[in-house]
């Protein structure tokens, strides 16, 4: 229960935000939180899903820890903080040591009342040894439908943030996503603990936006005049959604040069030109931000007037995510989708290009149930072996784990870099004669440069016959005194096979369906996409019955509304292209060359689609000029033609 020397919701709502009230929904979160109930709050983009964590963080004792996806959401709501007066921080990877140090020194002094992490830094022992020492009365998860395999954007680091606020005794969680189909939902509440009453979820679409398709040619060349004339005839600030980061870069340099002040942003800039950008757009320096989804994710700009998406997006729940970024301010915003079915080609490859071959997936399971008890693997090291993507590494070691096959013990370090800021006989002199003799011979057990000293802790613990923990734990603690700077390496999962663990086939054969599931799914949704771009009826109607809210009235206001009709919308597409003796020419010349790395014909196929793979990135076959020939075919035909079977 709120004691009565707390400080009232509603008052610190005007004093600290400026609000007289609270939006739809989040006095119904607040109420459950400050009273130690976790909660899952579904609200739509732009709804203020954020103060129902900041707001609390303010009346609670102790320190409120928010799991953030990205580094713009981080940057952008820790500025809003600060600029309001409220303690706030980001642990994030842009942050240089003597910044991330001063925010660990913070936490620590209790000097912070919200801390922004991303769900990898949960797994890391050194922070959570950290987190440990600090009251954490409320751990806030966003966009927590990544925690459900049912969900569109599905991360295995997500399912470990369940465990770890278990295992910190967080006092409540907030779930919080913009995009929870029920069986999503659901899967949340029983991974957080959280009661079917303390559900709260409001509208799914605000009455300021309105919904168009319109059908476009397949060439983004044709498409940027429609897109022009759109931007003249709509003023104000704009995002633009493209799939690939070289099609943001093109349509950035057509805007400018036709006069509109654009910028592209996407994952493969330098996070100071990402940082760059997303400045200038919130200062209204720029207008239009051309963008793959990795831009948008808690930007808090109200007056974002329209939204393009000049691409299909790859689901339904992110296209309600980005469209719900226009028009927070209450007034008009437009959302048009130009709809061209060549768009699906691109998007099912990335779904094939993460499928392991069932080969792969046998040979990952037998190396990693196949050794020691208790052992250690490098994410990176099985992806390079096994020709699997690393985050797909992570999947099957997640669910090797759900199967009873392994526990995990901890992430950890192979080995570090140092380097003494202070001199170093001075800062060891300060320590008895048994702690200095420890830490004399741990540094006796490594390799010294000119500046750096490199230890590798196998080495180290054989040498010196000291536990790990106990080595790990000098080091931070120098660290910590601001002694020495620390550089870890070689990150390693600490694992343990668990007795009475399923057989090696049987595994093997889950994570294959696994993995085959998976696709389905991911083909299906973007199927589903396109059959809200054709349909008739109202768009409003037709995204509300996939979420679960079906036989709401038609909006009045989108495509379909003002132009009723009862026959599909019809969605250009490209002629089925052909799968000549040319094509069987190139893949028989490819199989004679004898490339490891496409000796699999899904690995042939990917190749072939321009999907690189850790194989073929080793090998450098992205270079080669048959890389990406057969782009422009679906993946599923190319395979097909590769493995000698008819296509479907």
């Amino acid at each position: 229960m709120m004691s009565s020397t707390r400080e009232r919701p509603r008052d610190a709502l005007r004093r600290v935000f400026g609000f007289d009230d609270f939006r739809p929904g989040q006095a119904a979160v607040i109420e459950r939180l400050l009273a130690g109930r976790s909660t899952l709050a579904v609200f739509p983009t732009g709804a203020g899903k954020s103060l129902c964590y900041q707001l609390p963080a303010l009346l609670l004792d102790g320190l409120t820890v928010v799991v953030s996806p990205l580094i713009a959401l981080m940057k952008d709501q820790v500025d809003a903080l600060e600029r309001r007066g409220v303690a706030a921080a980001r642990l994030d990877s842009t942050l240089t040591r003597e910044e991330t140090q001063a925010v660990l020194e913070r936490m620590a002094g209790g000097g912070l009342r919200l801390l922004y992490v991303a769900p990898e830094r949960l797994s890391n022992e050194r922070f959570l040894s950290r987190l440990r020492r600090v009251r954490v009365p409320l751990l806030a998860v966003d966009e927590a439908h990544c925690i459900s395999e049912w969900g569109h954007n599905f991360r295995p680091e997500y399912l470990k943030v369940a465990r770890t606020a278990r295992d910190l005794g967080v006092g409540a969680v907030l779930a919080l996503t913009a995009t929870a189909t029920p069986s999503v939902a659901e899967d949340v509440r029983r991974a957080f603990g959280i009661d079917a009453a303390d559900h709260v979820q409001t509208d799914l679409f605000r009455p300021n936006l309105t919904l168009h398709v319109t059908p476009c040619p397949a060439a983004v060349a044709d498409r940027v005049p429609l897109l022009l004339e759109r931007l003249r005839a709509q003023p104000g600030p704009t995002i633009v959604y493209v799939t690939l980061q070289r099609t943001a870069e093109e349509v950035a340099r057509a805007l400018t040069a036709a006069g509109v002040a654009a910028s592209a942003y996407h994952a493969g800039l330098e996070a100071p030109a990402r940082a760059e950008v997303q400045d200038a757009f919130m200062g209204g320096a720029l207008r239009v931000v051309v963008a793959t989804i990795a831009f948008g994710m808690g930007i808090d700009k109200a007056d974002i007037r329209a939204i393009y998406h000049l691409n299909l997006p790859k689901t339904l729940e992110g296209y309600v995510q980005e469209v719900g970024r226009a028009g927070r301010d209450g007034e008009p915003a437009r959302c048009e989708l130009l709809a061209c079915e060549d768009d699906r080609i691109g998007l099912e490859s990335f779904t094939y290009g993460d499928t392991p071959t069932p080969e792969a997936v046998r040979a990952l399971v037998d190396e990693v149930l196949g050794g020691d008890e208790a052992f250690s693997v490098s994410v990176y090291d099985l992806s390079q072996a096994h020709d699997i993507r690393p985050l797909v590494v992570e999947t099957a070691l997640t669910y090797l784990e759900l199967e009873g096959a392994l526990r995990a013990t901890g992430p950890f370090y192979a080995g570090y870099r140092l380097r003494f800021l202070r001199d170093e006989d001075e800062v060891l002199g300060r320590f008895d004669a048994g702690r200095q003799a420890f830490l004399r011979a741990v540094l006796a057990a490594g390799k010294r440069g000119r500046t750096w000293l490199t230890l590798e802790v196998g080495q180290v613990v054989a040498a010196t016959r000291e536990p790990r923990e106990r080595i790990e734990a000098a080091l931070r603690y120098l660290e910590e005194q601001g002694d020495l700077e620390l550089q870890p390496s070689g990150l390693r999962q600490g694992l343990r096979r668990a007795p009475g663990a399923p057989a090696v086939d049987d595994l093997t054969d889950r994570l294959v369906a696994l993995f085959r599931r998976r696709e389905e799914r991911d083909i299906e949704r973007t199927a589903q996409v396109l059959r809200f771009a054709r349909d008739p009826g109202c768009l409003v109607a037709h995204l509300l019955a996939h979420f679960g809210e079906a036989g709401r009235a038609p909006c009045g206001r989108c495509t379909s509304c003002r132009a009723p009709s009862s026959v599909p919308r019809a969605i250009p597409a490209s002629p089925a292209p052909r799968l000549d003796d040319a094509a069987a020419a190139l893949v028989a010349a490819l199989r004679a060359e004898g490339h490891a790395a496409l000796r699999l014909p899904r690995q042939l196929a990917r190749f072939l689609c321009g999907l690189t793979s850790p194989a073929t990135s080793r090998a450098r076959l992205g270079r080669d000029p048959r890389f990406g020939r057969l782009s422009h075919v679906p993946f599923g035909e190319v395979l097909a033609f590769v493995e000698g079977r008819p296509p479907g």
